[in-house]
């Protein structure tokens, strides 16, 4: 018989709890200020596979291991100059380094991917803060199905994953998430230069300003194959962030076929149902609100598109039309 999962506040109870589900190789869904993550022991080689499994992510795509603080990367990463100056600008917080792993780290080569490198960050949000200090580095990407919405709320979790998943004991829930987009991702491999890999919670404009000097820009990964092209950093695959109705990007006129995300002021009175992700033209308030408002434009298309209006690449604009694009590729 499956065990349930159960979604619980969290309180030190419940933290306990977690921690020992995490050591016993079970699956753990908890928030970040980004999204939530899905949670195991990342020097348990099973319970990483099992990341794969409940969210039928390819086992090509590499994933994010969560570390309390930059001491703990050290320890498992080669965490050079440049890796220092990040991390003491940025974490805690949005901003995921991905570097050389070393040899002889106990991290489950699963979360690499076949690669000789290895994704961490140190989340801000208490929860899983406190999460991490009870059960070490934790291999966590977004908690739901793989390519679909990322969760901002636990009940997104269930909705995703199902809480009778046999692997996934809980989802601590610690609310709606602040930031409500994924990290951005730098690369920084040893004879190159940092590269911007992914862009999210952090603009790129910002980790230039603490660099001094401009990013190299990741070639796009225009598939969802298992090529070396692209895939040494999550969030890369093609088609990614997908709900199930179609999607048309940077859209002004609209008719009785569509669902409007709108965003800024708006031209003409919009579609019943459309929703706004900032009316302000507020980028940070637009990133908190893309995936809930996907997900809840996805619930009531019934047959009908989402157009979605223009939004400025600047700042976090440059992250949103990143989920956006994603989104909207032809799906594998």
């Amino acid at each position: 018989m499956t065990e349930q999962a159960d979604i619980l506040q969290p309180l030190p109870d419940a933290l306990d709890k977690a921690s020992a589900a995490l050591a016993s190789g079970r699956l753990v869904a908890f928030p970040t200020e980004t999204v939530y993550g899905l949670g195991a022991s990342a020097m348990i080689d099973e319970a990483v596979a099992a990341i794969f499994e409940a969210k039928g992510r390819p086992h090509f795509n590499p994933l994010i291991v969560h570390v309390p603080d930059s001491a703990t990367a050290a320890q498992h990463t080669v965490f050079d100059e440049r890796a220092s100056l990040l991390a003491d600008a940025f974490w805690p917080g949005g901003l995921t380094l991905v570097l050389p792993r070393r040899p002889d780290t106990p991290i489950s080569l699963l979360v690499s991917a076949g690669l000789d490198t290895m994704a961490v960050r140190c989340p801000a949000h208490p929860v899983a803060h406190a999460l991490l200090e009870r059960a070490g580095p934790l291999a966590a990407p977004s908690a739901n199905a793989s390519g679909k919405l990322s969760p901002t709320q636990a009940t997104h979790v269930a909705a995703s994953l199902g809480t009778g998943h046999g692997h996934l004991a809980m989802v601590l829930d610690g609310g709606e998430c602040a930031i409500g987009l994924e990290s951005t991702v730098i690369g920084l491999p040893l004879d190159g230069p940092a590269t911007l890999l992914r862009p999210g919670a952090v603009p790129g404009e910002d980790v230039e300003a603490v660099l001094g000097y401009a990013l190299a820009k990741a070639a796009p990964h225009t598939s969802n194959d298992d090529s070396t092209q692209g895939r040494s950093s999550p969030g890369q695959l093609a088609s990614h962030y997908a709900p199930d109705a179609p999607i048309v990007l940077n859209t002004t006129q609209f008719d009785e076929n569509d669902v409007v995300l709108a965003f800024g002021a708006e031209p003409c009175p919009l579609p019943k149902g459309s929703l706004n992700l900032s009316p302000s033209g507020n980028l940070r308030e637009a990133a908190a609100h893309l995936f809930s408002m996907l997900r809840l434009l996805d619930a009531v298309a019934h047959g009908k598109r989402i157009a979605v209006m223009p939004i400025p690449m600047d700042g976090l604009g440059a992250a949103i039309n990143d989920r956006l694009t994603r989104a909207a590729a032809p799906r594998p």
